[in-house]
């Protein structure tokens, strides 16, 4: 744990935005200290927001996954990537726009609640994301649209995230591959970028500095955080391993090695 004295700003904060692989879980398993975790926000009235970048679930199957571990959340409290792209499009294009889609349930679903036309031919815009069934005939529909002229959205560029035994390719692997054949960027929704740490405090109804994001990832997570004028918490439980955090420009607030940790300072500060 770094800097006990930065500790002190964790009275101040009324919420918090939560990433969720590497923080609260690896793949199927539960982080320590979860279940307190959430009771300790819940007995102290801190607002919460769980902000993922990973697009493939719908809010219903977050809440599902956090039940089996023994957590009890509402759907208002889920803010996906797929979600904030889906606001994006409504908020970009009109009504009924063709989109092409690479992803899977949480996307989908997201993308028909706010009424575009998903196709698989003649679109006028590309959205990719996390795809377990990611197939090169996919990529190469992709890649043809978007040389053809439509626009190109990635709902996040996280290059990998973890699972019990290391690493996965994430949706920035994906992202890549089409970049390097058409030349072209993608505009992301998801962390860093700031669309859904707004909807995440539009959400929780606070202002900035009444608010802290705890992450994993210092280029995604910390990096949003500070962008948008929150208070950075690390935990170093998913992708980045100390030496990561150490040799890193993108310096949290504070770091901790699991929720666990944070939490028992956290109560310790309030006590204090």
């Amino acid at each position: 744990m770094q800097h006990k004295n930065n500790l002190q700003f964790l009275a101040t904060i009324k919420g918090l935005i939560i990433d969720a692989d590497g923080v609260l879980w690896r793949g199927e398993t539960a982080s320590p200290g979860l279940i307190d975790f959430f009771q300790f926000l819940r007995q102290h009235h801190i607002r919460f927001m769980l902000a993922t970048n990973n697009s493939r679930k719908t809010p219903e199957q977050y809440k599902q996954k956090l039940a089996r571990f023994g957590v009890d959340i509402a759907h208002t409290e889920i803010m996906t990537s797929a979600i904030a792209t889906a606001k994006y499009l409504k908020s970009t294009y009109p009504p009924n726009t063709k989109i092409f889609v690479i992803g899977q349930d949480g996307l989908y679903h997201a993308i028909q609640s706010v009424e575009f036309e998903i196709v698989k031919e003649n679109a006028h815009v590309v959205v990719v994301g996390l795809d377990f069934e990611l197939t090169y005939d996919k990529l190469k529909k992709a890649t043809n649209l978007i040389y053809y002229g439509a626009d190109f959205i990635g709902t996040n560029p996280d290059t990998s995230f973890p699972i019990e035994m290391g690493i996965a390719p994430g949706n920035g692997a994906a992202l890549a591959a089409i970049s390097a054949a058409t030349g072209k960027q993608p505009i992301i929704i998801g962390k860093p970028k700031s669309p859904i740490f707004q909807l995440a405090l539009q959400e929780m109804n606070l202002l900035p500095k009444q608010t802290a994001m705890i992450g994993d990832r210092l280029n995604t997570d910390i990096l949003g955080g500070q962008n948008a004028c929150l208070k950075t918490i690390l935990v170093l439980s998913g992708v980045t391993s100390r030496d990561d955090w150490l040799a890193s420009d993108v310096k949290p607030d504070i770091v901790f090695d699991s929720i666990a940790e944070f939490i028992d300072q956290w109560q310790s500060t309030l006590s204090a």
